[in-house]
């Protein structure tokens, strides 16, 4: 996979020199190239922004540098043989980050972050570079950031632990939270490792047990507690078929109960007091 990162600030992207994705660029499982805006400037100021039309508060970044910075990179990279470039924008007007859509973006063979400061960039250069490329916008949360350089290292981290390879165990991420498949609607429960006690507190008897099915049954059961304590509106838009007998079980001792209006087994409501919300 090759990554581009447009920015203002390079040395923001330091971070993708250690750690797995570090181990991966070592390894040439990863290509990351970053790339300075300012570059592309042609004033003796390096100037990449400009007051809104409309007038507000603000600065807008400008189309000239973007467009021909974009234009340099897409043309290297297709000159090195990359293919298939898609345009990842950080803003918090985007579709939200997911671990499905980390999982659709590692499938690509190319990814180019254009990540913006000040109110953003002129809408112009999406709109022309949606012409040639998917364009994805992409927020990682319901707030606002200096600038997208952080949000840039949040994908880039997510997307490339996805790639085969990277992690020291292929199966590692099959039970992470929001993991495609059982895991989509729901959070990792509790890890635990050597000691088997510490200050007072035990590892759970079932973790010792070596029987595997109560095992999986438990770390399931976690997760639907940990779900419920702090995400309940995951299991409010769940699938209904993702739960299984022993599933509807627990979420009836959590206070859970399925919808009575709907299909036997279908999306669960808290119940308050045999009351549901």
């Amino acid at each position: 996979m090759r990554l581009d990162v447009v920015t203002i600030f390079p040395e923001y992207l330091e971070p993708l020199n250690v750690s797995l994705v570090g181990k991966a660029r070592a390894r040439g499982q990863l290509n990351v190239q970053v790339h300075d805006l300012r570059e592309w400037t042609y004033d003796r100021h390096n100037t990449v922004d400009d007051t809104p039309y409309g007038g507000g508060p603000g600065m807008v970044m400008k189309t000239e540098p973007w467009g021909d910075a974009l234009d340099a990179v897409l043309a290297d990279g297709y000159e090195t043989g990359s293919h298939a470039p898609a345009l990842i924008v950080p803003t918090p007007s985007g579709r939200p980050f997911t671990q499905e859509l980390a999982v659709e973006l590692s499938e690509r063979p190319w990814l180019v972050f254009t990540p913006a400061r000040y109110e953003g960039i002129d809408r112009r250069v999406i709109d022309e570079y949606a012409t040639r490329m998917p364009v994805h916008e992409v927020s990682i949360g319901d707030y606002v950031l200096a600038g997208g350089e952080a949000a840039v290292l949040v994908i880039t981290e997510a997307v490339a632990r996805l790639l085969p390879g990277v992690l020291g165990n292929a199966e590692s991420h099959r039970d992470d939270s929001f993991a495609p498949g059982a895991m989509a609607n729901l959070l990792e429960g509790p890890v635990y490792t050597k000691p088997p006690a510490w200050r007072g507190r035990e590892i759970p008897e079932t973790l010792l047990s070596g029987h595997h099915g109560k095992i999986a049954r438990w770390r399931r059961d976690e997760a639907l507690k940990r779900t419920t304590a702090n995400r309940p509106d995951l299991i409010e838009r769940c699938d209904p078929k993702a739960f299984d007998k022993k599933d509807r079980e627990m979420l009836s001792i959590l206070g859970w109960a399925p919808d009575p209006a709907g299909e036997p087994y279908g999306r669960f409501w808290r119940r308050v007091d045999d009351v549901e919300e």
